[in-house]
C-alpha cells in the first residue's frame, strides 16, 4: 500500500521520459536478496555419538527423526532414501547375513519388518510408507540380556525393562495397569521418558508426544495392512500448521495426521486451527477428537448437545467443543470398547479441558476398532509372538 502512495506523490516531479515501472523497481524487493533467503541451508540432523556403530548405515538416506530417549541400549531413529525398499531391504539384509547377525525376521512384502540380534542387541528395521518418490523407514533397537532367549521372551527380558515396568506400573491406577502393561510391549510408548519435552510438571502428556504415540501405535497394530497404515508427512510439504516447520522432529506424524484429516486443521477447513501448540498439554477433548476417527475409520457423525446430554448425560455438556461433541457420539456407540469407558470409567462430568496423564493416554491406544471390528494391543501382542 506504501509503494503506491510514494508512487502518487512523486508522480507530478517525474519527467515524461520517466516511468511509474522504473519508480516501482527503485522500492522493489532485491531479487538476489530473496534469492539468498530461499538457498539458506536449514541445519541438519547428525547421528547421535552413542547410536551402536555396528548396526549398519544406509548411505543414500537423510536423517529425518531421532528420539528423545536415546542411549546405546535403545532409541528409534527414522531416515528417508531416494532408494526403493527393495534397495534398502536387500542392503540390510545382506549386511546382517555378512556380519554375523542372526535374523529372527526376514524381510518381506506382506509384514515390511526385518527383525535381526547380534551381541546381545536387537535391531527392528520397519518401512513406514513410500511416497513422493521417496522411502520412509525407521530402525528400532534395543539391548537384550539374553541374546539366546526365546523370540517371545526377548523383548521383555533385560533387568532394565523389568525395573522401569514396576516403577511405572506402581504409579499407574489400578484399573488402568493391564493397559498399559500390553500397550508398552508394543514398544510405541514410553512411560520413562519424563522430561518437560514429554510432560509437564503436573505429569500430563503434551500434544507432541500423544500425536507420536498415536500414529506409531496405530501403524503397528496394522503393520501388515499397509492400505490402512497412516501416511507419514514428508518435509516437501507445505506445513499444515504454522508453529510445526518441517524441522519439528515430529513434524512427519503431526504432518501426517493433518493430511489424513485425523486432527483439525486449516486442511479440514478449520481456519482457527492453524496452530498445533505441540508443547501444550493434551486435553480430554484432544484425546477423543483425535482417536475415535482412527477407531470407526471414516469421518465423525453429526451429533448435538442434546445426543450427548440422552447418550452420555454429562452435566458440563455446554463446554465441549463441535468436533468434540461428534467424537463423543461415536464413542458411546462403541459399547464397553469406548474411550471414554476404558480410560475415565464412569463419570457424569467430561471436563473436556482438564489434562490427559501419561496413563491415560496409553489406554486409550490399547483398542482400534468400532463396534466390535477391532483389535486390542492384546491381540497384535499374540499374533506378533
Amino acid at each position: 500500500m506504501y509503494r503506491y502512495i510514494i508512487v502518487s506523490l512523486l508522480f507530478p516531479f517525474v519527467t515524461a521520459c520517466s516511468s511509474i515501472s522504473d519508480l516501482e523497481n527503485r522500492f522493489s524487493p532485491n531479487p538476489e536478496l530473496a534469492e539468498k533467503q530461499e538457498n539458506v541451508t536449514q541445519p541438519t540432523l547428525e547421528i547421535p555419538k552413542n547410536f551402536p556403530n555396528i548396526i549398519p548405515q544406509y548411505d543414500n538416506s537423510k536423517l529425518q527423526e531421532i528420539s528423545d530417549n536415546l542411549t546405546n541400549k535403545q532409541g528409534l531413529i527414522r531416515w528417508s532414501s531416494s532408494d526403493s525398499i527393495d534397495q534398502i531391504s536387500k542392503f540390510y539384509q545382506e549386511e546382517f547375513n555378512n556380519n554375523n547377525w542372526e535374523i529372527s525376521q526376514s524381510f518381506n512384502p506382506e509384514n515390511n519388518t526385518l527383525i535381526a540380534q547380534k551381541d546381545g542387541l536387537e535391531v527392528q528395521l520397519s518401512f513406514l510408507s513410500a511416497s513422493n518418490g521417496n522411502t520412509d523407514y525407521s530402525i528400532r533397537y534395543q539391548t537384550l540380556t539374553d541374546s539366546t532367549a526365546s523370540n517371545t521372551e526377548e523383548k521383555n527380558t533385560s533387568s532394565q525393562t523389568k525395573n522401569d515396568d514396576s516403577v511405572n506400573l506402581n504409579n499407574v491406577p489400578e484399573s488402568l495397569q493391564s493397559y498399559v502393561k500390553d500397550v508398552r510391549q508394543l514398544g510405541t510408548v514410553n512411560l520413562s521418558n519424563t522430561n518437560n519435552k514429554t510432560v509437564n510438571e503436573s505429569g500430563i502428556i503434551n500434544r507432541r508426544t500423544y500425536a507420536r504415540w498415536l500414529v506409531e501405535t496405530y501403524n503397528k497394530f496394522y503393520e501388515n495392512t499397509p492400505a490402512k497404515q497412516i501416511r507419514l508427512g514428508v518435509e516437501t510439504s507445505q506445513p499444515a500448521f504454522s508453529d510445526v516447520s518441517s524441522n519439528d522432529p515430529d513434524f512427519a506424524v503431526i504432518q501426517g495426521l493433518a493430511e489424513a484429516g485425523i486432527i483439525p486443521s486449516p486442511l479440514t477447513g478449520n481456519s482457527s486451527a492453524s496452530l498445533f501448540r505441540p508443547n501444550n498439554p493434551l486435553t480430554r477433548e484432544d484425546l477423543v477428537t483425535w482417536k475415535v476417527p482412527l477407531d470407526m475409520g471414516k469421518g465423525l457423525p453429526q451429533a448435538s448437545i442434546d445426543n450427548i446430554k440422552e447418550t452420555w448425560g454429562f452435566q458440563d455438556t455446554t463446554k465441549i467443543d463441535t468436533k468434540a461433541i461428534q467424537a463423543l457420539y461415536a464413542d458411546f456407540q462403541n459399547g464397553e470398547q469406548s474411550n471414554v469407558r476404558r480410560v475415565f470409567g464412569y463419570t457424569t462430568l467430561f471436563q473436556p479441558d482438564k489434562g490427559v496423564t501419561l496413563a491415560e493416554a496409553a489406554a486409550s491406544l490399547w483398542y482400534f476398532g468400532y463396534q466390535g471390528d477391532g483389535l486390542s494391543a492384546e491381540d497384535v501382542l499374540s499374533i506378533n509372538n
